[in-house]
């Protein structure tokens, strides 16, 4: 077996707006894997700023990866414990070269265009005026789930976005939910007592990762459900997962297989979270079509409830041609759609 890497970068059609700051561009890797004729891929979907293996040997890790590939996806797996998007394009690199073709992953109703999995309809921060066209946008496209970023703008004109949605759609036509990021401080208890009067229907990392205790307290006062994203970066162990989840006691967490260690990863997290009646949902985190593709065939062989937090990768202007698609708020896959020939990425 050969394997090597290599680095891409996507660039967004429109600099979409984060609590963190302006994305123009997200940078990706890639994993190859050659065996006997066949090809496998796998994508590394690091995120600067957020992931927990943004560090400086990141690509040296890669390397290493690479030149001990005849060691196995187990064994590499057990030596990537805090190189979590790297575990992912490992692991989605051998599904892909065992696979009856690269982008094959999972044989499912939904791989053969028979199913169909319910989405959110994500709104970027950005000016109030451009906020609001983007949600007329999606509940014109069908959609029936929106998310919305918030703690960027003014939170009065936020509050403002969502009394329009309300205003014209009852929650159980229009089911809301918003994501801080991590973006609201002391007043937090008082920000969501506001926004609970719009009906909405949980808050995704109110306060920044790393505070279990007043986590924990937030979540025993919010009229709100809260759902843990960036609290679980960096959580490697199965020992930290147990004593995140019942330190905090969260109603709901986030799962992005890149910022976790992989499927495996994730299912563990959806293990120990059920255990203790933890609800949760996938979110993709800015991949290619690639990783994207690979996410959510996995989401649905997992039999997930409920709306996703995945899309097209619509948002970049260089992605790869892919056979996924969104219908009435729906992530599908046409089949009448072939992937391109990935020559970016000299596959």
């Amino acid at each position: 077996m050969i394997a090597r890497y290599q680095r891409y970068v996507l660039n967004f059609r429109r600099p979409s707006g984060t609590s963190r700051g302006i994305l123009k561009t997200k940078e990706t890797w890639f994993i190859f894997l050659y065996s006997e004729g066949k090809k496998g891929i796998g994508e590394c979907g690091l995120l600067r700023g957020l992931s927990y293996d943004d560090r400086p040997d990141f690509e040296s890790k890669l390397e290493w990866v690479c030149n001990n590939i005849h060691l196995g996806k187990s064994k590499l797996h057990d030596q990537l414990v805090d190189f979590p998007s790297i575990q992912m394009g490992l692991e989605m690199a051998f599904l892909s070269l065992h696979a009856p073709d690269p982008f094959s992953l999972f044989q499912t109703k939904f791989l053969a265009g028979e199913a169909e999995i319910p989405i959110n309809g994500l709104i970027w921060m950005g000016e109030e005026s451009f906020m609001l066209d983007k949600i007329e946008e999606k509940i014109s496209a069908g959609f029936t789930c929106i998310k919305m970023k918030v703690g960027a703008i003014d939170f009065d004109r936020e509050c403002n976005l969502l009394h329009t949605i309300r205003s014209r759609f009852s929650k159980e036509e229009i089911l809301l939910r918003v994501d801080a990021n991590g973006a609201f401080g002391a007043d937090a208890l008082t920000r969501l007592k506001r926004l609970a009067t719009y009906d909405i229907h949980s808050i995704e990392q109110p306060i920044p990762a790393g505070n279990w205790n007043e986590m924990r307290k937030l979540i025993q006062s919010s009229p709100i459900p809260i759902a843990l994203d960036e609290e679980l970066i960096g959580v490697v162990t199965r020992k930290h997962k147990i004593m995140l989840l019942d330190t905090i006691q969260p109603q709901y967490i986030i799962l992005k297989p890149s910022f976790i260690g992989g499927f495996s990863g994730a299912e563990e997290w959806v293990a120990l979270a059920r255990e203790r009646n933890i609800d949760s949902w996938v979110t993709s985190a800015l991949e290619s079509n690639i990783g994207l593709n690979a996410i959510a065939q996995w989401t649905y062989s997992q039999s997930f409830i409920g709306f996703q937090g995945l899309g097209t990768g619509g948002l970049f202007s260089n992605n790869f041609t892919s056979p996924l698609e969104i219908k009435n708020g729906y992530l599908r896959m046409n089949n009448n759609v072939q992937w391109d020939q990935l020559t970016p990425i000299n596959f």
